[in-house]
């Protein structure tokens, strides 16, 4: 068997899903059609649709698309099955029914974006960093019934150094994925079909990260945390979707809501309640539980991104405020 013989159904959605399948392409891979999300309302008024950053590779390449809205229906399946595809790849998809991941002669596997088990879910980057993890990286698996319980084929490790924030882990384990994809694909050829997988275990005492998806909800600040367990919370949602707190008041004064994208950690103790300010010259520093955390870069509700200095020469009365759980 060679890459030209072996038939393959792509499915993914976002960008860093593309680079798998701009990886595969290039690579003269035997890419038969795509599988992504129906195009997306968008604008004022929701009368623009835009299709997903896969189908717009997929176009400028000529490949067929496919765009379900419900995966079972019956004849997506049927349109999905004359492809006849030998092998299907996921990456950063929705999850499949049974009639669809079966349906390949030698199964469907995913790209996941973590070390399997841990961090199983819908966004294990996000989660990974704000965790404080210090080390992420890919897995494939095939797909089974459950989520991101699959027989995992193989495993690259990423480093996440300490002042990185989800966009560089995002963009590293983005080539990293596709580099995963190709070796598995390439690992099957050599195999003829076959190819070595190993069940998930958890070692006893491991305690299991979840991943689950991520909502406005999630993204507030609390400020009765430490720096650190703050610091990390930040950049693990930086620069999308953001963190965000509420700025409040001391007096009668207006109320905002910021977003915050970088903080600096300091070992200077604090000198105040969780959420209160200590404005230094052109800095900006709030109170946690332990050390006073310096804010970088912030927005402010209805403003453009900017430096703290920058804001501060435009918010002249920020004593008057402090970050509120």
């Amino acid at each position: 068997m060679n890459k030209k013989d072996l038939r393959i159904v792509f499915m993914g959605t976002p960008e860093f899903a593309v680079e798998s399948l701009q990886t595969l392409v290039e690579g003269g891979y035997n890419v038969v059609a795509v599988v992504t999300q129906p195009d997306k309302p968008v604008g004022r008024h929701q009368d623009k649709l835009q299709p997903s950053a896969v189908k717009q590779y997929a176009v400028s390449k000529g490949l067929p698309v496919l765009q379900p809205v419900k995966m079972k229906n019956p004849e997506f399946v049927e349109e999905l099955r004359s492809y006849k595809a030998d092998l299907q790849v996921v990456v950063a998809f929705r999850m499949l029914p049974e009639v669809v991941w079966a349906m390949p002669r030698y199964g469907t596997f995913n790209v996941h974006a973590a070390l399997l088990p841990q961090y199983r879910g819908a966004a294990p980057i996000n989660w990974a960093v704000i965790n404080g993890e210090t080390m992420t990286g890919v897995t494939t698996f095939f797909l089974d019934k459950n989520i991101d319980t699959g027989r995992i084929i193989l495993q690259k490790k990423f480093p996440i150094p300490d002042d990185a924030d989800v966009e560089y882990v995002y963009d590293g384990l983005m080539h990293l994925g596709a580099q995963a994809a190709i070796e598995t694909i390439d690992r099957l050829i050599e195999g003829n079909g076959h190819i070595e997988s190993t069940e998930q275990t958890v070692d006893e005492g491991t305690e299991l990260h979840p991943a689950p998806k991520i909502f406005k909800e999630t993204c507030k600040i609390e400020w009765k945390n430490n720096a650190k367990k703050i610091y990390d919370f930040v950049r693990g949602l930086s620069p999308y979707p953001g963190s965000w707190t509420d700025m409040k008041a001391d007096n009668d004064g207006k109320d905002y809501t910021v977003k915050i994208f970088k903080t600096q950690k300091t070992d200077r103790k604090v000198n105040g309640e969780p959420g209160t300010l200590v404005v230094e010259k052109n800095r900006l520093f709030v109170n946690t539980t332990d050390n006073l955390l310096e804010i970088t870069e912030l927005q402010l509700s209805g403003k453009k991104r900017m430096l703290t200095r920058d804001f501060l020469n435009g918010f002249h009365d920020i004593e008057n405020y402090h970050f509120a759980d």
